[in-house]
């Protein structure tokens, strides 16, 4: 069994957040991170190709149904729209993180059918980023160092001699 734990730290500073599959080991690629980025890559492409014989079997149904050359062009411009839109979404989420989503992106509620009908959009565009990195590592990562960064100022603005400056402004 690995340790997903970060090295050892002090209590008050921040510890990495963990991600999905990966635990806090993306922090140091500590170890079974490659062997974790392989078999979610290889999750990731067996989902997609999943994912696509589903929707080639319903768009397939639809044509078969005889319901004509308009609407079998709209359904698969439909579905090619929205997996894109869903990719586009995903792969900013895993990139940047949530809370840069903005815009039309940030909306959950409306963008519910479009996840719906483009999921294998928001599959492919996992197995792609798990190809560089663990999915979310960048936008983990950056939360991680924005807060080292902001532990560092707060300690290093306590540093030096406290108790003399309290007397000084007694006296003043």
């Amino acid at each position: 069994m690995t340790d997903d734990r970060a090295p050892a730290t002090p209590s008050d500073e921040p510890r990495p957040e963990p991600v999905r599959f990966f635990g806090t080991s993306w922090a140091a690629h500590g170890p079974g991170y490659l062997v974790r980025r392989v078999a979610v890559a290889a999750g990731a492409l067996l989902a997609v190709a999943a994912g696509v014989l589903v929707m080639w079997l319903a768009v397939s149904g639809v044509m078969i149904s005889g319901a004509g050359a308009f609407v079998n062009v709209l359904l698969v411009a439909a579905v090619l729209v929205c997996s894109c839109l869903a990719a586009a979404r995903t792969w900013r989420i895993l990139t940047a993180g949530r809370e840069t989503l903005d815009g039309w992106m940030a909306d959950d509620r409306a963008l519910g059918p479009i996840r719906i009908v483009g999921w294998v959009g928001t599959l492919a565009a996992y197995f792609v980023r798990s190809l560089a990195e663990a999915p979310g590592e960048a936008a983990a990562r950056a939360r991680h160092r924005a807060a080292l960064a902001a532990y560092e100022r707060r300690r290093s603005a306590r540093s030096g001699r406290p108790g003399a400056a309290k007397r000084r402004g007694r006296r003043g």
